[in-house]
C-alpha cells in the first residue's frame, strides 16, 4: 500500500506540475519572434554590425568640475595638441583635433572645454573604461577607438562592411522638401520617414537656440537623395571619388542621409572639406545643438563632416 501510495503521489504531483506549466505558457507566452521581427528590447552595441536601426543612446552625465586637480598636465597636452597634434584620423593629414572636440565631449560626458582640466580627467575615465591608457590625454588611439563606434552607429556603414550597397528606394518610398527645406531654395528629396525626422529635429533646434532661428539658411538641406546614376556621373566627372570626400558607394543613395547647412568659413562653400572650413562649423551653434540633441530624433553623423547626418529610424 505504501508504495502505491507512492506512486499516486507522485502522478499527482506531476499532473499539477503539467498544469503549472501549461497555465503559465498561456499567461506568460515566450514565443519566437515572427520572422523578421525585431526582438522586443534590441540590443544596440557599438560592435554590432547589422543595417538595422539604431536606438539613440542618452548621453553620459556631464562632468561640470573643470577644475579638477591632479590633471593639469594633462590639460596642458591637450591644450598643446589642439591646434599641433599632427595625424591622419581619416587617412588625410592633419593638424589639430579641434574639428572633433565637440563630439568628443560629448562621448566623455564633459561640459568643459578641450584646454580644461576637468576635459583631461573625464577623458582619463573613458580611457580606463575602454582599456586604453588613462593619460587624459588625447591621441591618435583614443580617437580611432571613439571613431570607430561613431562609424558603427551608422546603419549604412555597418551594412557596407558587409560588402554590399544598398539599393536606391522605390520611388514611392520618398518625398520632395519644400523650398524654404532645402539650402536656397534647391529641390531636395529624402525618404518619407526621414523628411519628417528632419522637420522635428529643424523645429525643435529654432526653438530651443535664437541663434539658429535668426538665419534662416541655417539646418536647411543643400544635399539629400542623389540616385547611384548621379553620384557615378559625378564621380566619372570629377575623378576623385574613391576617397574619404567622395564615396564610391554614397550614402545619399539610400535616401536616408543629408547634408545640412551649418554655415561656412568666409570664401568655402558649405560642403568644403577643407580643414578650415570644418573647423568653422564645428564651432558653430547649429552643430553645437545636432550633437547635442540630433540622436533625440534618430540622426547620426558622419564624424569627418559635421554637415552629414543620416536617419537611422529605417534599413538602408
Amino acid at each position: 500500500m505504501g508504495l502505491r501510495r507512492l506512486g499516486v503521489t507522485i502522478v499527482c504531483l506531476a499532473g499539477l506540475a503539467a498544469l503549472a506549466f501549461i497555465a503559465y505558457v498561456l499567461v506568460f507566452p515566450h514565443r519566437p519572434p515572427a520572422a523578421g521581427a525585431p526582438p522586443a528590447k534590441p540590443p544596440v552595441s557599438s560592435a554590432q554590425t547589422t543595417a538595422g536601426p539604431v536606438t539613440a543612446k542618452a548621453p553620459a552625465p556631464l562632468i561640470t568640475d573643470c577644475a579638477a586637480p591632479g590633471f593639469e598636465t594633462a590639460a596642458t597636452a591637450n591644450g598643446a595638441s589642439l591646434t599641433t597634434l599632427a595625424w591622419a584620423p581619416f587617412h588625410r593629414p592633419e593638424t589639430g583635433w579641434g574639428i572633433y572636440a565637440p563630439r568628443i565631449a560629448l562621448e566623455i560626458g564633459v561640459a568643459c572645454g578641450p584646454q580644461s582640466a576637468g576635459f583631461a580627467k573625464a577623458l582619463a575615465h573613458w580611457q580606463g573604461a575602454h582599456h586604453l591608457p588613462a593619460s587624459g590625454q588625447l591621441d591618435a588611439a583614443t580617437f580611432g577607438a571613439m571613431n570607430t563606434a561613431w562609424e558603427l552607429a551608422r546603419p549604412f556603414v555597418r551594412l557596407s562592411q558587409t560588402g554590399v550597397c544598398p539599393d536606391p528606394p522605390a520611388a514611392d518610398q520618398i518625398a520632395w522638401a519644400t523650398p524654404a527645406e532645402g539650402y536656397e531654395g534647391k529641390p531636395v528629396q529624402l525618404r518619407i520617414g526621414a523628411l519628417a525626422a528632419y522637420r522635428r529635429l529643424a523645429a525643435a533646434a529654432r526653438a530651443d537656440d535664437p541663434a539658429i532661428a535668426a538665419d534662416p539658411r541655417l539646418l536647411t538641406i543643400f544635399s539629400g537623395y542623389r540616385s547611384p546614376d548621379s553620384d557615378a556621373a559625378r564621380c566619372a566627372k570629377d575623378g576623385n571619388c574613391g576617397n574619404v570626400t567622395r564615396a564610391l558607394c554614397s550614402a545619399h543613395r539610400t535616401g536616408l542621409a543629408m547634408d545640412i547647412y551649418l554655415g561656412a568659413a568666409p570664401g568655402y562653400a558649405p560642403e568644403s572639406s577643407d580643414d578650415a572650413n570644418r573647423l568653422y562649423q564645428a564651432q558653430s551653434p547649429a552643430y553645437a545643438w545636432l550633437i547635442a540633441h540630433g540622436a533625440d530624433y534618430g540622426f547620426v553623423n558622419y564624424p569627418f563632416e559635421p554637415w552629414h547626418w543620416e536617419w537611422t529610424g529605417e534599413a538602408p
